[in-house]
Formats: structure tokens, C-alpha cells, sequence
């Protein structure tokens, strides 16, 4: 099968003939349709990613979206004609989704949403299960609340937006003036980061109360002034970025409460996989009612472009999630 090869860090990615692989046990064979790019692939090829844990030769992509054509011993869940996606490789190592075909875990994997196409269900699984651990798992979104998504024009912010809003929160987001028609359309009231400073908006928008919980997509110092952010007492803020030295004594004078995400720990220890899953289930549920879309980028891409794909999203010139059709 065709895929694409990362021999070394730092080097190109090249276009090779490797072996198909077969399923093992509670494994399905996915016939790869699109592979999400995503930041966090920049930085595996670049060799600044050393909690990704993967080692040269190696075919990256996380996100997928394709069919079953193959199961293997003990999968009772999926059979050959399915159409799935998955947050499902290219971490550890487990074979990523740019190649033709992945044999991957089947309890990382769900049906794709019926509404969505390949190449768009591809541009969702970490954004989708990164937010949903966020606000769903780690701070218990509902109705009622009022939440600040700081990113909101991004491709975990975005989503997280959407989800907060189908769960009945009410919905502020932080993002550049420019991209404040986008966070509305979303489904939040979008706060320019670049003008109005932390004490305002929360002056604004909650009577200097604070938020009830605040997901942070940026880290650095946008986690510092999530802790100015947050509601005292029963305030939640979570960060999928939370990697930096921070001080705590904004967050603990409010007596509040900080989750860290870390989406890849399923795919690097294999323990909770079947949540992925779960996850994903859930989403497909959302986008099928009209309450949850990916934000896609145009151009298209190919394996033979994928070090340009890789290019536009390290450039920031991508307007939404990019994708590559990897079997058209």
C-alpha cells in the first residue's frame, strides 16, 4: 500500500510502498478515505512533540475517516462495508492515517456521522474528544452555566463552542477581531482578546462574578488569565495546553478548581480506549441533529501533498481544520 513515511525528525515526509497490514485480535482493517492534519502533527515530524512518543520510521496522522473492509478475531461491533472515524495512529506506535490502509483498534473507532463526508468527519475525532473530555468529563457541562472558551475560532475551540452550546450552556468565547463573525455563528458571544482585558469582559459578561467554567485551548498566558476568570468557589477551568510553569494563587484566592486534558493517554497506555469511542458515538449524535459541524479548510490535498498540507497548518493560513484525501 501507498503511505507516507517520516524516515527521520525534521526530514520530509516521502511517499513509500509498505506492507498492508492485517488485523490482529479486536482490531478492524480500515480502507482510509481522509486523514485530519493537525498541529500537534507539525510538531511529531519536527521532533518537539516527545510526549507523542513516537519513533522514526513512522507513518503519522491521528484523525481518520474511512470503511471497514476487514475484522479481526473478537470484534463484534463493526463489519466490512462500515464507515467509521477515529482519533486512531500516528502517536506511539500505532501506524498513523497517511497510507491507504490502518489496522487499528476497534474501540477507538465509531460509526461516521451519516451527514458528514469522509474528508469531514476526518477534520473531527481529537478535536471532538479533546473538547469532550473538557467540558463533558472533567467539568461537568450543563445547562445554566455560563462558559468562556478562550480559542473559540480554533479547531478544539470551535468544537468546544458547539458542544457547550447543544448541552444548554450559555457561551462567551475569546478570539481575534477578525474572527468574531465566526464565534457568533458558532453559537457564542465572541470577546476580543486583543482589546478588552480579563477584568472587563468578566465585569461584562458575569458581574465580576466569574465563569462557571473556562476551557483554555492556547496555554500560556492565556491559562494565567483563565485563573482570573473563573468563578470563586465553584468555578472549573480546564486546559488542554497546560504544560507551562503557572502561578496558582489567582485560582486558589478564588478557592476554584483546574483540570488538565491529555487526549493522547488511551492511544500510549491502552487503558479507557473504549471511551474514545463513547465519545465519538456521542458526536455523531450531535452532528446528525444539526448541532455540531467540523470547520473545513478548501484546499484539497493528496499523500502526494502532504508536506504542504503540513506547511499551511504550521503557517496558520488554513481557514479551518485541513484534511487529506488519502482515497478519494
Amino acid at each position: 500500500m501507498r503511505a507516507v513515511v517520516l524516515e527521520e525528525f525534521g526530514g520530509p515526509l516521502e511517499v513509500r510502498e509498505i506492507e498492508r497490514p492485517t488485523p490482529g485480535e479486536g482490531q478492524v482493517l480500515v480502507r482510509v478515505h481522509a486523514s485530519g492534519v493537525n498541529p500537534l502533527d507539525t510538531k511529531i515530524r519536527a521532533g518537539r512533540a516527545a510526549h507523542a512518543r513516537v519513533r522514526p520510521p513512522a507513518v503519522l496522522g491521528m484523525d481518520l475517516a474511512g470503511q471497514v473492509v476487514e475484522t479481526g478475531a473478537g470484534v463484534s461491533g463493526f463489519t466490512p462495508g462500515d464507515e467509521v472515524y477515529g482519533l486512531t495512529g500516528g502517536v506511539g506506535d500505532l501506524q498513523g492515517s497517511l497510507a491507504q490502509f490502518a489496522a487499528v483498534d476497534a474501540r477507538l473507532l465509531a460509526r461516521k456521522p451519516a451527514t458528514l463526508s469522509m474528508r469531514e468527519a476526518a477534520a473531527l475525532p481529537l478535536a471532538v474528544i479533546t473538547a469532550w473530555e473538557g467540558l463533558v468529563d472533567r467539568a461537568g457541562v450543563r445547562a445554566g452555566q455560563k462558559v468562556l472558551v478562550h480559542g473559540g475560532a480554533g479547531g478544539v475551540g470551535s468544537v468546544a463552542v458547539q458542544i457547550a452550546a447543544a448541552r444548554g450552556a450559555e457561551v462567551f468565547a475569546t478570539a481575534s477581531a477578525a474572527r468574531t463573525p465566526l464565534v457568533r455563528r458558532l453559537g457564542a458571544v465572541p470577546i476580543d482578546y486583543t482589546s478588552v482585558p480579563v477584568e472587563r469582559y468578566v465585569a461584562e459578561h458575569t458581574g465580576g462574578a466569574g465563569f462557571d467554567i473556562v476551557f483554555d485551548t492556547v496555554g500560556g498566558p492565556v491559562l494565567d488569565a483563565s485563573f482570573e476568570a473563573v468563578r470563586t468557589y465553584t468555578g472549573h477551568v480546564v486546559s488542554a495546553l497546560g504544560w507551562g510553569t503557572h502561578a496558582l494563587a489567582p485560582l486558589s484566592f478564588r478557592a476554584a478548581t483546574y483540570s488538565g486534558i491529555f487526549t493522547l493517554l488511551p492511544m500510549l497506555t491502552g487503558r479507557g480506549r473504549e471511551h474514545h469511542g463513547e465519545i465519538l458515538r456521542e458526536a455523531a449524535a450531535l452532528v446528525d441533529e444539526g448541532k455540531l459541524r467540523p470547520l473545513l479548510d478548501g484546499t484539497r490535498y493528496t499523500l502526494a501533498d502532504v508536506a504542504d498540507a503540513h506547511r499551511s497548518v504550521e503557517s496558520g493560513t488554513a481557514d479551518g481544520k485541513v484534511v487529506v484525501d488519502v482515497e478519494p
